[in-house]
């Protein structure tokens, strides 16, 4: 029978220095949301007025119908992911 060490840890001599514990971060859904609402504001307005000339005389629901997927693929693979990259430490504050 031969022994795995791949997972072992040496022994700690107590004389290194002391590991200090991960602060806890918890995730703020306010600032989340606002910061959301900060970039889905302007990329709608600038949405409407790209789509809404092509679709002069669309009913509002066929308007709708055409920039809700377009909106909701932006805020998917674009825009939440880059809010979440760009402002994790302000997302993810530490607990008190």
């Amino acid at each position: 029978m031969t022994a795995n060490f791949a997972n072992a840890r040496p022994a700690s001599s107590g004389a290194g220095p002391r590991e200090m514990p991960a602060a806890r971060r918890r995730f703020s859904r306010p600032r989340f949301a606002l910061l959301v609402l900060a970039g889905v504001y302007p990329l709608i307005t600038a949405l409407l007025y790209l789509v809404l000339p092509l679709l002069d005389g669309w009913s509002i629901w066929q308007e709708t119908l055409v920039i809700a997927p377009i909106m909701v693929s932006i805020m998917v693979w674009g825009l939440i992911p880059a809010v979440q990259r760009r402002f994790h430490g302000f997302l993810n504050p530490v607990a008190a």
